[in-house]
């Protein structure tokens, strides 16, 4: 026994509710303009009796967790409904006591089976042990009075070794005791493949005109961010006419960081190489490589792992993101040259406490700061889903995290006026109210994060379950 505190899964409700974009968001090969955002209600019961509810929430992207042309957005979503529902039917069937991650642990085999059979992908399948386990937490943290921050370095979750047997020599708990939260967080901008940059780029016609920042350089004007991911689309001619014309306003700024996503639409490391060496020998993009922290998932998942990336990694460190579908991908990744992963709470709490400990592990053999994580977001809405993500990011020492549902999306306009109101007064850091909804507040390019420190994971109320609609049965 480890002292923790042991749990079992009693029930698990499902709620969703539609999200409607305020204006498009295209990455990849799709552009979001309405996706529902799905709800994850756990109760669960302790060795002493006590019982408590969770919740976790995450917005059901599609075209992300799996990319295949022959599905619909539809599809996707009932891909990741039915990765959750397999998730709560495995953690539900365990009937003895376990503490949260060994509960992960014991289920992973069990799922993993289920959710080949169903033809679920690697991401598609971890989403759902990813709101599953969230959910747990919560209702863990709570029931024990602790936030996520207290919780992690007593490791009251008990994270080991035992699916990752890499790390049998690393110190879990010494890590965890060591992690630092900060009260604040810097937001990282996403600039679309279709969003404007300059007024001139939008018809009035056009416009959302709801007092919004649309362009580029309102964006900059309104929220002070420093900031900046920008995706590029496989297209190199493409590429560099649109950096170049990003360049233009960021350059502006005293001072700026960015990175480059590449959404998997580049076919192989020499492609991204071309592109490298088109952006070096262009005088207007000169301040922009510079400021260039690191290329994200460039090369598509299908063969991403497939070659080694080391000439590109010579250049500017490369990360995987669509290709961290599995626990043992960024030791897979490493090995190709990849130095960094990145850290969705869509992907797994404790998939990103598990590779920070490996950037933890390998700085130190390498003797320098080599390996790293990042913090990206999938159109995190307001409430519960980007608290828990921004939580996640603070415990693993990320400074900056890109963040976008705030732009696309207004703010918590889907929820009641109820639920907006009691998110406000919980976390009045992290919140505003203004053009008729309340939305993540981002003021000099930062966002307070103070108010997480709270029971819970990422604390704060409840949501509003009586204005959503239920999906599917309880398990």
């Amino acid at each position: 026994m480890t002292g923790r505190p042991v749990l079992t899964l009693e029930e698990v409700a499902l709620f969703e509710r539609d999200v409607t974009l305020r204006m498009p968001f295209r990455f990849g090969v799709v552009t979001l303009t309405e996706a529902p955002q799905l709800f994850v209600r756990a109760r669960i019961r302790l060795a002493d009796g006590r019982e408590g509810w969770g919740v976790a929430a995450d917005l059901l992207a599609p075209k992300w967790f799996d990319k295949s042309p022959d599905l619909s957005n539809e599809d996707n979503f009932e891909q990741l409904r039915l990765a959750v529902s397999l998730a709560a039917k495995a953690y539900r069937a365990k009937a003895r006591p376990l503490t949260a991650f060994a509960l992960y642990a014991a289920c992973a085999p069990a799922f993993a089976e289920a959710a080949e059979a169903a033809g679920l992908p690697p991401l598609a399948a971890g989403f759902g042990t990813a709101l599953v386990d969230r959910a747990i937490l919560d209702a863990l943290l709570k029931l024990e009075g602790v936030s996520v921050f207290d919780g992690a370095r007593r490791n009251l979750f008990d994270l080991n070794a035992a699916l990752t047997p890499d790390l049998d020599d690393f110190d879990l708990d010494a890590f965890l005791a060591g992690l630092r939260p900060a009260p604040s967080i810097a937001a990282r901008h996403t600039v679309g493949l279709v969003d404007p940059i300059l007024p001139g780029d939008l018809a009035e016609a056009d416009r959302v005109n709801d007092g919004l920042p649309e362009t580029l350089d309102e964006v900059i004007r309104d929220y002070g961010v420093t900031h900046f991911k920008l995706k590029v689309g496989g297209d190199p001619d493409a590429d560099i006419d649109r950096l170049i014309r990003i360049a233009a306003v960021l350059d502006v700024l005293p001072e700026y960081r960015a990175t480059l996503d590449g959404n998997e639409q580049y076919a192989d490391v020499d492609g991204v190489l071309a592109l490298w060496e088109r952006i070096a020998a262009e005088p207007a993009l000169a301040r922009l490589r510079e400021a260039m922290l690191f290329i994200e998932q460039p090369i598509a998942r299908s063969h991403a792992l497939s070659r080694d990336i080391s000439s590109l990694a010579a250049l500017r460190p490369v990360e995987i993101d669509e290709s961290d579908g599995t626990l043992g991908a960024f030791v897979e990744a490493r090995a190709l040259g990849y130095a960094g992963v990145s850290s969705k709470s869509c992907k797994g709490f404790y998939k990103s406490l598990l590779n920070r400990a490996r950037c933890g592990k390998w700085n130190a053999e390498a003797g320098e700061e080599r390996f790293f994580m990042s913090a990206e977001d999938l159109t995190t809405q307001a409430g519960i889903a980007v608290q828990q993500d921004l939580a996640l990011a603070t415990l693993i020492g990320c400074t900056h995290i890109e963040r976008n549902g705030h732009h696309y999306v207004n703010g918590m306009a889907s929820a009641s006026e109820a639920e907006q109101a009691a998110f406000l007064a919980a976390h009045p850091d992290l919140y505003t109210r203004s053009h008729g909804a309340v939305r993540v507040r981002i003021e000099g390019g930062g966002i307070g994060i103070g108010s997480l420190d709270a029971p819970g994971l990422g604390g704060g109320p409840d949501p509003d379950f009586g204005a959503m609609r239920e999906s599917g049965e309880a398990v």
